[in-house]
């Protein structure tokens, strides 16, 4: 389960990797996410073929989103679980060589530091997002042991599907891919969104500024700085995801309302901003989004869950890596109960949504 321990070490350097890559330690997969649903709210409405149009004009296509066929979990074709929906969304650098390397199934040095694994129920009234910690000590394959951010850097995002739906066996349905200039945008495009913030803390990102307790309207770039923040907490990247949670139900609590749905100037105006920097898997187009769309229709902001993969708290690696520790046991009940279409009973019998 979650501690309150010492941060975990950065990872070691790959031989590709350069010190500047290394200070962008948070991938903002938040973006990632309020994307999916701001475009599945609005692109079955009354301008659906204009956004649909920019969305698939804009937005990039991963070339090689998945392992080969052989390698992967077979989805159900029978009961809930045939009608249940896994996205996995992940967070980049700003695009260039590396994350185009990565999108082609080739080895980076691009590390996803910020995974999000988006559950949708077969009854689609509720949404969970399931954030697991950059530093899961895992079993990567071909790779061994390591922890799970290195696996885009071993192979790109192949390579981090086939991880994870090795470790759920469960299938992965979709990939969304998002840097972190998207995420400054689409926040600026709703004019700052308010949080509560939980405690006190001096920035490392904003140099001088301080984020007080209770409530901020935070911009763009202070919204970056919030969710990237980790050196400023005892327990690091625990708070971390902590706050990025906080952050992506404040998002979404102002974005899907009716007074921001039914204004074409300003839904316009979001998936413009967004799209450029979202990347997706070829099958997951404005088409598909529309479909899920309706049947996330009845969707609110009280209706997204979120929640941590549960771990066993900090340790160190054979070969001296300061990691977290997976906790197998539990990895394994989500992903029966993911499978069985129970997922909402064993987060709530456990206490975990937040």
């Amino acid at each position: 389960m979650e501690s309150s321990l010492q941060n975990t070490q950065d990872d070691p350097v790959l031989p590709s990797e350069e010190a500047p890559r290394q200070r962008r330690t948070t991938r903002n997969v938040l973006l990632g996410f309020l994307a999916l649903f701001v475009v599945a709210a609005v692109v079955a409405g009354f301008f659906v073929f204009n956004l649909a149009h920019s969305f698939d004009s804009k937005s990039q296509k991963i070339d090689q989103a998945f392992p080969a066929e052989s390698l992967r979990p077979t989805k159900p074709t029978t009961g809930a679980g045939a009608n249940a929906t896994n996205i996995l969304v992940l967070g980049s650098d700003s695009r260039g060589a590396s994350l185009n390397t990565a999108e082609q199934g080739g080895a980076s040095d691009q590390r996803s530091d910020t995974m999000m694994m988006v559950h949708v129920p077969a009854d689609h009234k509720n949404v969970y997002a399931m954030s697991i910690m950059r530093d899961t000590w895992v079993s990567i394959p071909g790779h061994g042991e390591a922890k799970i951010n290195a696996a885009m850097a071993f192979g790109g995002v192949p390579l981090v599907v086939q991880t994870l739906e090795g470790m759920f066996d469960t299938r992965i349905d979709h990939v969304m891919i998002v840097d972190f200039e998207g995420f400054k945008s689409i926040t600026d495009a709703v004019g700052g969104v308010q949080v509560n913030n939980p405690a006190t803390f001096q920035s490392s990102f904003l140099k001088g500024h301080t984020f007080e307790r209770g409530l901020q309207t935070l911009s763009g770039e202070q919204a970056l700085a919030f969710v990237r923040e980790r050196y400023a907490f005892a327990d690091g990247d625990y708070q971390r995801v902590k706050n990025q949670q906080l952050f992506l139900k404040a998002v979404l609590a102002k974005v899907l309302t009716p007074s921001t749905l039914t204004n074409p100037v300003t839904v316009s105006n979001l998936v413009g901003k967004f799209s450029p920097f979202v990347s997706v898997d070829k099958g997951f187009n404005a088409a598909a989004i529309a479909g899920l769309a309706v049947e996330l229709k009845d969707i609110r902001p009280a209706n997204f869950k979120t929640f941590t993969l549960p771990n066993l708290g900090t340790g160190t690696s054979a070969d001296g890596q300061s990691i977290v520790i997976n906790d197998a046991k539990t990895v394994k009940e989500i992903a029966e109960a993911m499978k069985d279409d129970q997922l909402a009973s064993y987060l709530d019998v456990h206490g975990l949504v937040h």
